[in-house]
């Protein structure tokens, strides 16, 4: 890879840290100054409400040093890599969250994997014939679905494919009591999955085949296409080379951005379908006031967004060229 690619990417990565930290700042600023006392939760919930108790979980957890402090002491433990203690559950967060991140990322990248392969094929089979009725009938559909809320159209799939049909369960991670090993775990995976990474995926696959669609028109009416085509080259090179190739950009750009909503979205999956992941995890914490469990699952979160980001700025700098000379200039 050439200095000015590589140079491009360094910035890059400079650029998401300073935005990781920004995120951090602002998320324990809006949770602290939330209404709602976490250590006189944690003591009614206990059974002893009087003042001493209070204030020693709040000594135990830090809540009685002022947000700035508490501000600082946070950003330190997370320089060394420390998440704490789950105010409810008394346990190392990382743990917590170690336990549930696999079963979000199986879900998210199954769907991203589902919205990308089955979204850009068709929005570029929608594209091949503008106003055709392949191109209305698939427009048509990729916008029922894109206007149908999640949850609508999590519960319309659990009514057709469990109770109606009785095809695929409707809950949960895997067969409660059912102690399943190797390739009959993996199949009983497969079967709890189907229906919300479909329901996930579905959503983003009605948006991708009208970006795809829109970027590629935009790109067969260019110049250097008309040319190629003047020049005799052939339409499966002009195609593979020229349009659906240039057309990726937009496509990339979105996929880097899809990350966020993913996890968002992953949050009413995960209810819908009871997923054990950290979207579920997050709803929990928001509703127990477990303030230091939500910002980690928030702190987690922003690091897959900038993850994602970080590999679209790296595809970027594969598919188009003039990035380099870009950063070179």
């Amino acid at each position: 890879m050439s200095s000015g690619r590589i140079q491009f990417l360094l910035g890059r990565l400079l650029k998401s840290i300073l935005v990781l930290l920004a995120v951090v700042v602002l998320n324990f600023t809006i949770l602290r100054l939330a209404p709602g006392d976490p250590a006189l939760i944690l003591a009614g919930e206990q059974g002893a409400a009087d003042a001493a108790f209070v204030d020693q979980i709040r000594k135990d957890f830090g809540l009685d040093r002022s947000v700035p402090e508490q501000l600082a002491v946070y950003i330190k433990s997370l320089a060394t890599f420390d998440l704490g203690l789950s105010f409810r559950e008394r346990r190392p967060i990382a743990t917590i969250i170690g336990e549930r991140l696999p079963a979000t990322l199986i879900l998210t990248l199954t769907a991203f994997a589902l919205s990308l392969l089955i979204g850009i094929p068709l929005g570029a089979l929608a594209a091949r014939r503008p106003h055709g009725m392949v191109d209305v009938a698939l427009t048509t559909v990729s916008t029922a679905f894109f206007a149908m809320p999640l949850f609508w159209t999590g519960l319309l799939a659990i009514i057709f494919f469990s109770v109606w049909l009785n095809w695929l369960p409707s809950y949960g991670m895997m067969t409660v009591g059912a102690p399943l090993s190797g390739l009959a775990a993996f199949l009983d995976l497969v079967k709890h999955l189907a229906l919300p990474a479909s329901t996930l995926a579905l959503f983003y696959i009605s948006i991708y085949l009208r970006i795809t669609r829109a970027a590629v028109l935009d790109v067969m009416g260019s110049d250097y296409v008309r040319t190629a085509r003047a020049i005799g080259l052939p339409p499966t090179r002009i195609w593979r080379e020229h349009i659906l190739r240039n057309a990726l950009l937009p496509v990339i750009t979105f996929a880097s951005l899809q990350a966020g909503h993913l996890i968002g979205g992953s949050i009413v999956i995960e209810t819908v379908f009871a997923w054990p992941g950290i979207g579920r995890l997050a709803f929990d914490a928001l509703l127990q006031r477990d303030y230091n469990l939500l910002l980690s699952v928030f702190f987690v979160s922003s690091v897959v967004v900038m993850a994602f980001n970080f590999l679209a700025d790296a595809l970027y700098v594969l598919v188009d060229p003039r990035i380099e000379a870009g950063a070179s200039a």
